[in-house]
């Protein structure tokens, strides 16, 4: 399977967010466990929690909004590690949810280009709610050219197409694989033990009010929103005749699920309103080519302040490097936008759980050095580049255990977070965004910030 072009598709067929919002009325609240927070890139307003303690469930579901988040950073752990926190989550909003007397539904939201603990994560979710009728599998990121199309999962520039497993993301050292269609993909992850998949197509999708197939896993077609939300208004009719779904999903199917269109970025004045005063740090731990060049495209425009954390004196343990790093970070805040970021030559171990472990140790090292130089000088906001940087930086660095999420920063892409405390904090996921996306992200902050 090679790169194609965008075959000719039936019209469109346009359902309205105001439509599936009018069909949420009574229906359960989603809980979505989020294995990075780069899932909250296509919503706006919605609570989201770092910690999961009986008193922030309580807290998020006494908001009333029609989904919240809980930020579990799955993807940074091992299976078991993965498995234990899910099974922690789901527990805390079930008695939360039992206290409240409200319904919930759970949605296990995984990365757009296929990475992730599939199917542990589902599995863990259905063996404490009761084994579901199906699990929902939509991975689309309809903003970021991430689609799904004749049941294979692409990513596309245009009219160009590239199968998934013949992209970069399809080679990550932890959750690699080598399927582009996604029966075929949840029968790899699976180990054969799924072959149960029927798939929804765009046809079925655009040709009128669709009928759920039935079977272990359904997997959805979705070019644009309005596929996914003619999705879901099947999934909600099938919900209310007392059918059970897990959903397995990308960021475009929560906006579909909460009834949320397409919405532009954050206006200016509202930046401004939530942006601090000074100036702003940017915390890079990811490593893919796309993060490099955006990297470069932002010395290139803006001169920056860049203080570097040398991986190998990080994994030798070196402390004083990190002090210096902290010390000279404070000190560069105080007139200029501060980079700080690890070396840029990536380094793996010798299987996955090594691979994740110099991946853990990494991203503590600089989420360590953030909450240094925060808890000196508190930056204008902090922007975090890379999913499992973005989560440490939230939990460990700023200790954002409630936020809501006040929208992108560009057309579905990069989200604001507003904590209930401390400076704000940009989601920047590794594999988002054009070239300029991070230097178009970084003049707009410090436009707000400066104003």
């Amino acid at each position: 399977m090679g790169d194609g072009r965008l075959r000719a598709l039936p019209p469109v067929r346009a359902v309205p967010a105001g439509q599936v919002r009018d069909a949420l009325a009574g229906t359960p609240t989603v809980v979505v466990l989020d294995d990075d927070p780069t899932g909250t890139q296509t919503i706006r307003d919605l609570p989201v929690l770092t910690r999961w303690g009986a008193d922030d469930v309580d807290w998020a579901l006494a908001q009333g909004t029609p989904a919240f988040f809980v930020l579990t950073n799955t993807r940074s752990l091992g299976p078991d590690d993965a498995a234990a926190r899910d099974r922690e989550v789901v527990r805390t909003c079930l008695e939360a949810a039992r206290r409240a007397r409200k319904d919930v539904v759970f949605a296990s939201r995984g990365d757009s280009t296929l990475r992730g603990h599939f199917p542990l994560e589902t599995d863990v979710i259905a063996e404490e709610t009761g084994e579901p009728d199906a699990v929902i599998l939509a991975p689309a990121y309809t903003d970021a050219g991430r689609i799904t199309l004749d049941g294979v999962h692409w990513l596309r520039d245009g009219d160009e197409l590239t199968p998934i497993a013949e992209s970069e993301f399809a080679a990550d050292a932890t959750f690699g694989y080598r399927s582009s269609r996604l029966a075929d993909w949840v029968a790899e992850k699976s180990g054969g033990a799924i072959t149960d998949v029927a798939e929804l197509r765009i046809e079925t999708l655009r040709a009128g009010p669709p009928v759920l197939p039935t079977a272990r896993v359904i997997a959805l077609d979705a070019v644009v929103d309005d596929d996914l939300r003619a999705a879901v208004l099947a999934i909600l009719a099938a919900e209310r005749d007392g059918t059970r779904f897990v959903y397995r999903v990308g960021p475009s199917f929560v906006r579909a699920r909460v009834g949320q269109p397409e919405q532009p970025p954050i206006g200016d004045v509202e930046l401004r309103d939530t942006v601090g005063g000074g100036h702003g740090l940017v915390v890079v731990g990811s490593h893919v080519g796309r993060t490099s060049r955006q990297l470069e495209r932002l010395a290139a425009r803006r001169d920056l302040a860049r203080v570097e954390l040398d991986v190998h004196r990080v994994l030798d343990g070196d402390d004083e490097h990190l002090e210096d790093a902290a010390m000279t970070l404070v000190e560069n805040l105080t007139t200029s936008t501060t980079l700080l970021a690890t070396s840029r030559t990536l380094v793996t171990g010798r299987d996955e759980a090594e691979s994740l472990d110099i991946a853990r140790r990494v991203s503590a090292a600089l989420t360590g050095v953030t909450a240094r130089v925060v808890a000196a000088s508190p930056p204008a906001y902090v922007l975090a580049k890379g999913g499992i940087t973005s989560s440490d930086v939230a939990t460990a660095s700023l200790r954002a255990d409630r936020a809501w999420v006040r929208g992108s920063l560009l057309p579905g892409i990069v989200s604001l977070w507003a904590p209930t405390s401390g400076p704000p904090l940009v989601v920047f996921a590794g594999n988002v965004g054009d070239d300029d996306a991070l230097a178009d992200v970084v003049d707009r902050l410090e436009a707000a910030a400066c104003a």
